[in-house]
């Protein structure tokens, strides 16, 4: 079956009522772990941007606890998993800002880790290619966003 584009789906939608759309909707969140995540930042998380934050913060501290360090091969699945799932949640929020601070966070929480990174190829690579993206990400940002964000890139 092939995908109708977004502007043929939007015209459909316009001609639906509020209970099918709700309907849909629920039947979405049915099907892909990710529709439920969505639906859920949308409807109870995106007024509080701050809250959000403060959840995916939380939620990277715990998977950082969690991580297998017996061997960098562990050590590297694991952070690959965390670094996804922080993409995903960026990729909710669309907020420059909320990308900013949520790779600078992962990033510090990286360059912490025990042991350390530096020892790992993949892992210092990975740690560069994050803070050249929230780089890339602050200069889109207002000045003073700019500046504040820039500040905490240099701790790092």
């Amino acid at each position: 079956m092939k995908a109708i584009p977004l502007p043929e789906i939007k015209k459909e939608l316009k001609t639906l009522s509020t209970q099918e759309i709700e309907a849909l909707c629920l039947r979405l969140a049915r099907f892909k772990k990710e529709n439920k995540e969505l639906l859920t930042y949308l409807l109870f998380e995106s007024h509080n941007e701050s809250g959000y934050i403060e959840t995916v913060k939380q939620y990277m501290d715990d998977e950082f606890d969690l991580i297998n360090t017996d061997s960098y091969f562990y050590i590297r699945k694991s952070v690959r998993k965390i670094l996804r799932n922080v993409k995903k949640f960026i990729r909710y929020s669309q907020k420059k800002e909320t990308e900013v601070e949520l790779l600078i966070y992962f990033c510090g929480k990286l360059k912490d880790f025990k042991p350390s990174i530096n020892r790992s190829t993949q892992l210092f690579n990975m740690y560069n290619r994050q803070i050249a993206l929230a780089k890339k990400t602050i200069d889109k940002l207002h000045e003073d966003l700019q500046y504040d964000y820039n500040l905490m890139l240099q701790e790092l």
